[in-house]
């Protein structure tokens, strides 16, 4: 697509208003001539650097058939942006005579969209420095300092706050904006009383009320939302991502799909005799993990919309544990399944800090049921209460442990795959490295989205994007890894904080009334969802090659994934 029309109407139409809010002698109109002036000047910069980095990104396509790399992203959403700005222009330019014209709304949308596209100017001539400095074809900038060093100090500068207010979610479909703005004003919301030792119900309400003012403000909702990603620890994005683990949201959700397993497990430490996959003859002896905080059991939550053989056995009810006076056996008393040839082992995200398996209950049971699988969903210890390694190995031992009691869980283990989003697919790429070094069976298949796999603050055209990132921004995903590496350390003020905070409280708050709908409901439930049958996108599964070399060792992994992680 040639740029060239698209900015040649922006300036047409930025002149024209210029020439007739000119004429005005309000305080608005004063506004939005400087608001067009400066769309108009920095579109005069953009549109060259923009030719030129369309020039080039064919080069760095993984191949003819595979149009994407991060040049070719960026470019996307710098054009993304300019045609807001033209459609805002050519709305104000037949509205302006309106007597509905809304002068002082439109011109803080002209101003927000004039700063974000200030913005990836400077990001344009950042990609047009790695593209210069990088070897040819090479998308990432292989050194520690220099560029790589330089990207980060121009991050923690830049001003980041106007891609988080009006312009949030510019550059997606706009089905999904409503969305990522809630999310926002939620997350601005919880910020406000984030430390505050009330009750609960008080900080729930609180926030509520709160929320009004960032929705009807989103200059202060984007300034608060860059300071809080900027300042806030890691402790804070554990309290406001494990909302999702709050008994009353986790009960609302859970309605909707209904499965006949679903128990918690504690594996005790135990040392597992595992055969080699190249020789079942010879064994190799797996040690339950250690790091940290010497050995302890391994939770998990076993998932399955069928009861199949082996999930009501004796010596697998020797591993279950009760969750608390709130949980509910919705568990119908039916004849067993035969086992299934297949199980998942799925491994949660949450930044290697936040969320159980209890957050992600609602679609594992949804797989459940389209699948026809058990899911056996791992409850890692998290950071920085247990950094690197103690969940790559808990995670491992979890895999083994499946492999060698697949019977138990409801599966003859014929096909296993690895699941898992973000720092779970981090997981389950490491465990199928550890399992390929050990020398043990490698899963048939790996299901991964989104996976964490570069560590390192390395620059690279990608990177430049998270500068606007609404979900994870580089600083956000930076504190959470420097807490996987063991570089972030919790407090004792901040266990006291942990224990006090809105997510315990809300549990506390809501536990007698939760008990009395579950119980009075469990009888009519069972029955209401016995015929219900969701639909879901399960993903593609991915078969894991068979080129894997054996010869990795654990010890080369191990350090590997350190070095990267403390890079930043």
């Amino acid at each position: 697509m040639d740029p060239r029309p698209l900015f040649q109407a922006v300036d047409t139409l930025c002149q024209d208003n210029i020439k007739h809010f000119g004429e005005s002698k309000t305080e608005v109109g004063s506004r939005l001539v400087q608001a067009f002036s400066r769309i108009q000047e920095q579109a005069h910069g953009v549109e060259p650097a923009l030719r030129a980095l369309a020039a080039v990104c064919p080069l760095f396509d993984l191949d003819p058939n595979t149009p994407a790399n991060g040049y070719r992203s960026l470019l996307k959403v710098v054009l993304s942006c300019t045609q807001h700005i033209l459609h805002k222009c050519r709305y104000i330019t037949t509205s302006r005579h309106s007597l509905f014209f809304r002068a002082a709304h439109n011109c803080a949308e002209l101003e927000a969209y004039g700063a974000a596209l200030t913005q990836l100017r400077a990001l344009l001539c950042f990609a047009q420095r790695l593209l210069t400095a990088n070897h040819h074809g090479d998308l990432f900038f292989r050194q520690e300092r220099g560029l790589s060093e330089e990207f980060l100090r121009e991050y923690s500068t830049m001003h980041k706050g106007c891609f988080y207010g009006r312009c949030m979610g510019f550059q997606f479909t706009p089905s999904i904006r409503p969305f990522l703005q809630t999310i926002s004003i939620g997350l601005v919301s919880f910020g406000e009383n984030y430390k505050r030792h009330e009750s609960g119900i008080s900080v729930a309400a609180s926030s509520f009320f709160i929320s009004g003012r960032y929705a009807i403000d989103p200059e202060l909702r984007g300034a608060d939302y860059e300071r809080i990603t900027q300042n806030l620890d890691v402790n804070f994005w554990k309290s406001f991502w494990n909302i999702t683990e709050m008994e009353l949201l986790t009960s609302l959700v859970g309605i909707a799909t209904t499965v006949r397993i679903n128990k918690t497990l504690s594996v005790p430490p135990e040392l597992l005799e595992m055969p080699l996959s190249s020789d079942p003859q010879l064994t190799v002896p797996i040690s339950p993990p250690v790091a940290h905080s010497g050995p302890g059991p391994v939770n998990m939550r076993l998932i399955s919309y069928q009861l199949r053989e082996g999930q009501e056995s004796e010596e697998l009810n020797t591993f279950t544990k009760p969750e608390g006076p709130l949980s509910l056996d919705l568990h119908l008393r039916s004849r067993s399944a035969p086992l299934s040839p297949d199980l998942i082992i799925h491994f949660h995200g949450g930044g290697f800090v936040a969320q159980t398996s209890k957050s992600h209950e609602p679609y594992l049971k949804i797989w459940a049921q389209e699948l026809e699988a058990p899911i056996l969903s791992v409850d890692y210890s998290l950071a920085p209460e247990a950094p690197f390694p103690r969940a790559l190995e808990e995670c491992f031992y979890a895999y083994c442990w499946a492999l060698k009691h697949c019977q138990l869980l409801g599966s003859t283990g014929e096909r296993i795959c690895l699941a898992g989003d973000s720092a779970g697919g981090n997981l389950c790429i490491t465990v199928a490295l550890r399992a390929a070094s050990v020398g043990v069976r490698l899963p048939d298949g790996i299901m991964v989205a989104y996976p964490a796999t570069l560590l390192q603050a390395t620059a690279s055209p990608s990177r430049l994007l998270t500068l606007m990132d609404p979900l994870l921004p580089l600083s956000v995903l930076s504190k959470c890894l420097s807490a996987y590496a063991g570089t972030e350390r919790v407090s004792v003020d901040d266990r006291v904080v942990e224990k006090h905070s809105s997510l315990s409280q809300v549990k506390r708050g809501t536990a007698l009334f939760l008990r009395d709908i579950r119980q009075g409901a469990a009888s009519w439930l069972s029955n209401l969802m016995e015929g219900s049958k969701d639909r879901a996108n399960t993903g593609q599964t991915f078969s894991v090659e068979d080129t894997v070399r054996k010869s990795v060792s654990e010890a080369a992994l191990a350090e590997s994934l350190l070095l990267t992680a403390r890079c930043l």
